[in-house]
């Protein structure tokens, strides 16, 4: 008799249709039954003694909402009898271009058992799903983004230490971290079985993003850490059960109907009684040649447009041409943000690198990024290597190539008789949230900066580059980060330090030092700097935006720490 493992998790929805992803215990036959009478049915699918089913869910009638069940070989798994939570449904928008309401972060540890201490707060998840569980009516997200270290490879709880002790042992690389697939389904069990987490993930719709940490802390950081990584005996396998892994949990269920039914890997994985060798062999690829494939995807919110970005597996890492994106990602993602402009009024761009950081640490990345390329001379090439690795000097800023790139691209996006309201680039990781708008030279007089620091006359701080004016719409760069992880005192210093007027100073003589050109855009905080487990949600309605940020408190609840109007100037 087939149980349920883990889920179900409600993934894709959209006017008519929906996906449902689950995990059984055995093969079997996996549906999802509507109260409406729409449903689905998928065979499970089987990656190294585990089966899974993602069920296509048809037949849904726009602007409503259904509940649903999980059966298994015809037996209902889902709801729990004992449940105490309201039933899990299915809410499909109108298809009228009307609201539409976005709910993101990241960096998630999995909350401890119920009664445990928490050693890093409440968790802002928790806190959502029980806030909705409490009020069915309430407002709540049509979608929940997810920008990344949804689980922490290499950060394991005492829970799953002592499972990898009891398995293998911790003498042996990588020793108390995950090590093969196995291992990283122990890391989905502890966090998506979390009763407040499990029903929020099986009734608002989610869409995911890797970040270092579900692989290893600061993935990809360059040329040089990647060699040392692959001399390793355990990396290769660490890194293929990653990708796998994450194809499973997370990337799967970001994909429509309609690319899930020309998909060949999933055809397959689905063809196959056991699709262990034939997920493997994608993973090598994916090692070998990262630009053979997209974890990059669009999803549309009727008027609204997500590009979800992968900004870890698609870098390029060669020091002379080093690129946030590969040449076809880079491709994708213009063709995708310039594509029917008009059919839009605000464009999501998910990265989970923040675009734009505190000024310190911008001009600190890109002065590292220009030692490492052997502008001091070699002896400082290689304290950059060192500086780079040890600080965590890896996001937008540390590619200027790519950083420049998309500041061209979101001006052009923006731009015209048909630009969107709105531009918003949606980040996380860096364990606080906050809120920065760039300024293109030529875009109006001198204003002060979040900082305190007068911006010249033409809107450049002194360190944009040339070029003509802004975009018509409003950019914004929207940073939220934990859902639930810890704040050390060092990241609130140092963060609050970073957007200061004498840390710009500091920040400019270290460019100065390392030659490095102007960047094209200059910037400053307009919200922030916040600390704590907290989410930012976006509502999104016609032409305007409103932006809310949230955050999880001791005694339970989500308490509005900022609300402010995204469109107005």
């Amino acid at each position: 008799m087939a149980g349920l493992r883990l889920g179900p998790l409600l993934r894709y929805a959209d006017t008519s249709s929906a996906t449902v992803w689950v995990e059984a215990s055995r093969p079997c036959a996996a549906e999802v039954r509507c109260a409406d009478g729409a449903g689905g049915t998928a065979r499970t699918f089987q990656v190294a003694g585990h089966h899974y089913a993602l069920v296509p869910v048809n037949g849904l009638t726009p602007g409503t909402t259904t509940a649903y069940e999980v059966l298994l070989d015809g037996r209902p798994v889902w709801p729990p009898p004992d449940s105490r939570f309201p039933p899990s449904a299915i809410r499909t928008p109108a298809g009228d271009g009307g609201a539409v309401r976005v709910a993101f972060g990241s960096c998630r540890w999995a909350a401890p058992p119920a009664g445990a201490e928490d050693p890093v707060g409440p968790d802002a998840l928790d806190s959502l799903a029980a806030r909705l569980a409490a009020d069915p009516a309430a407002e709540r997200p049509d979608a929940l983004l997810l920008l990344g270290d949804q689980v922490y490879a290499d950060e394991v709880s005492d829970a799953v230490k002592q499972r990898i002790r009891a398995r293998r042992g911790l003498a042996d690389p990588p020793g108390a971290e995950v090590a093969d697939f196995e291992e990283y389904t122990w890391l989905y069990y502890e966090s998506w079985l979390d009763p407040e987490v499990r029903w929020l993930l099986s009734t608002v719709p989610s869409c995911m993003v890797f970040d270092d940490h579900d692989v290893i802390d600061d993935w990809n950081t360059s040329a040089a850490w990647l060699a040392d990584l692959r001399a390793t005996p355990w990396w290769r396998e660490r890194l293929l059960s990653g990708l796998m892994s994450y194809w499973v949990h997370q990337h799967l269920g970001n994909l429509s109907p309609a690319e899930l039914a020309t998909d060949p890997l999933y055809a397959a994985v689905r063809a196959t009684p056991d699709a262990t060798d034939v997920l493997r062999a994608f993973a090598c690829r994916a090692d070998a040649d990262p630009a053979s494939v997209r974890w990059s995807y669009r999803r549309d919110f009727g008027r609204v447009r997500l590009l979800m970005v992968d900004t870890r597996a698609a870098r390029v890492l060669e020091e002379g041409a080093r690129a946030m994106l590969d040449p076809g990602e880079a491709r994708w993602l213009r063709e995708q943000a310039l594509e029917d402009r008009g059919s839009y009024d605000h464009l999501l761009i998910g990265t989970s690198l923040p675009w734009l950081l505190p000024h310190l640490v911008h001009d600190a990345e890109a002065w590292d990024a220009a030692l490492c390329r052997g502008e001091r001379g070699a002896r400082w090439a290689r304290f950059g290597e060192r500086l780079r690795r040890a600080a965590d000097l890896e996001h937008w800023a540390a590619f200027p190539a790519s950083f420049a790139a998309l500041a061209e691209l979101i001006a052009e996006a923006g731009s015209g008789p048909d630009a969107p309201a709105t531009v918003l680039v949606l980040s996380g990781d860096v364990h606080h949230a906050y809120v920065a708008e760039p300024r293109w030279p030529g875009t109006g007089g001198g204003q002060v900066d979040g900082s305190g620091g007068q911006v010249d006359g033409d809107g450049s701080d002194g360190s944009g580059g040339s070029g003509g004016s802004g975009p018509d719409a409003r950019v914004l760069q929207l940073t939220c980060s934990p859902v639930h992880n810890s704040i050390p005192l060092s990241i609130r210093v140092g963060f609050r330090f970073g957007w200061s007027a004498v840390a710009r100073a500091l920040g400019r003589r270290f460019a100065g030092h390392g030659g490095c050109a102007r960047p094209p855009v200059s910037w400053r905080k307009t919200g922030g700097p916040w600390f704590g487990n907290q989410l930012m949600t976006l509502a999104l309605h016609g032409r305007s935006a409103r932006l809310k940020l949230e955050q999880a408190r001791a005694k339970g609840g989500l308490t509005t720490v900022e609300e402010s109007d995204l469109t107005s100037r």
